[in-house]
């Protein structure tokens, strides 16, 4: 029986869920169908953000979730009993066209399983952005999810459409991949992403003309890493992402929490890790991008290289040393600052332009924006001296989580 373009669309965008490169996370999985209106975990639709900062919905979906390739931590591996479904380029290019005609998305998530070959794949992809941009005269944001087993011309026709690609690292160890996903090899990988970071490098510099090539990829490239399907521990997953950062000139790596397969689960270490280890991991990556942070600093705080997950990892780095806690808000420089638990980049900012015209004092840390719950055990200011609050034996006790009884059933 010949599928419905809207059956389709059901299994497809089901199907994209699993892709981290751009996602909404970090809420309660809502969903109306059982009543209500609206959902916040529900497929389809996702959500990025611009080079300016704007968010913006995207249509996120599959090509097709048939695949020749037996990934191990995969929904859509061969060997996998799921639904399956394939959208014809035109389908996909008229899906995109109706739901931005409809003010529903403002672009394309586009990724795909494995049909027949990487290039077979590729091409099909490429086509569906080539024909958005030069037959429809599309001008919204388009996301290519890139093959790397594909030939490198096709990469590079994909760069000149679309507004970002993006080439999964799969997970954090190069044995892991050799051992999950046998069909790709890491070497291959990270090829295919040195190429998009040339290709960038080559579209921003002028010819002997003074002629500018064309665009590609202006919104860069992204990376997906499986998080817990392999025994990595936070500080491999860390490590690997800090060297993909500055090798490839990464605009983000995201981090996808292995859901285990049940009939795959035989093959994998693991069982799954909680959604929080996830969080924890993006928040050490920011830390490290933006607040200075070393990977062996974050890392370090626990012996088993794993981050805490009752704590964030800036508040339990504070917490390990203390020594060099307090710190005066009205002397210390920005390094500092920026790892005071409970000020973040704006707020650090601000302190720096105000205490230009004066001391700062508690009240008006306050009105800054800091976070003085969590910040005063390791600040001071003209009125407020923590005393011994820096080194009570329980202050990690005050930060932590109230226990909670688990469910029996």
């Amino acid at each position: 029986m010949q599928m419905s373009l809207k059956q389709k669309l059901a299994i497809l965008a089901d199907a994209a869920k699993y892709d981290a490169s751009c996602a909404s996370s970090g809420t309660t999985r809502r969903d109306a169908r059982s009543g209500g209106i609206g959902s916040a975990g529900g497929s389809g639709i996702c959500h990025a953000y611009t080079p300016d900062g704007r968010c913006i919905s995207l249509l996120k979906i599959l090509m097709t979730n048939f695949c020749i390739y037996d990934c191990a931590y995969c929904i859509n591996r061969v060997s996998s009993n799921v639904d399956r479904a394939r959208f014809t380029p035109e389908e996909v290019v008229t899906l995109t066209l109706e739901f931005y005609r409809r003010n529903y998305i403002e672009g394309l998530f586009l990724s795909s399983g494995i049909i027949r070959s990487p290039d077979d794949t590729m091409s099909a992809m490429v086509r569906i952005a080539r024909m958005l941009r030069q037959d429809h005269q599309f001008k919204g944001y388009i996301h290519l999810k890139t093959i790397p087993e594909a030939s490198p011309e096709l990469i590079h026709e994909a760069g000149l459409y679309a507004d970002r690609l993006s080439v999964n690292i799969e997970l954090p160890k190069d044995a892991s991949t050799r051992a999950l996903a046998p069909q790709k090899k890491p070497e291959t990988i990270r090829a295919a992403m040195a190429a998009v970071r040339l290709k960038r490098q080559e579209s921003g510099e002028r010819s002997h003309t003074g002629k500018r090539p064309r665009r590609f990829a202006p919104a860069g490239q992204s990376t997906q890493m499986i998080v817990g399907a392999d025994a990595a521990r936070d500080h491999d997953i860390l490590s690997t992402a800090s060297r993909l950062y500055t090798g490839y000139r990464l605009r983000r790596v995201y981090y996808s929490a292995f859901s285990p397969i049940p009939d795959a689960s035989a093959a994998l270490p693991l069982i799954k890790p909680p959604l929080m280890r996830e969080h924890r991991l993006y928040q050490a990556d920011w830390l490290i991008r933006f607040y200075g942070f070393e990977v062996d600093e974050i890392s370090g705080v626990t012996p088993s290289g794993n981050l805490d997950l009752e704590l964030d990892p800036k508040l339990c780095w504070a917490l390990a040393n203390r020594q060099g806690f307090p710190v005066d808000v009205n002397r210390a420089d920005r390094d500092m600052l920026l790892r005071v638990p409970g000020f973040g980049t704006r707020t650090v900012n601000r302190i720096l332009t105000a205490r230009r015209s004066g001391a700062l004092r508690y009240g008006d840390l306050l009105r800054i924006g800091a976070r003085m719950g969590t910040a005063k055990a390791f600040v001071t200011t003209p009125d407020w001296s923590p005393g011994g609050l820096t080194d009570a034996e329980n202050l990690r006790a005050r930060f932590a989580p109230a226990p909670t009884q688990l469910s029996l059933f």
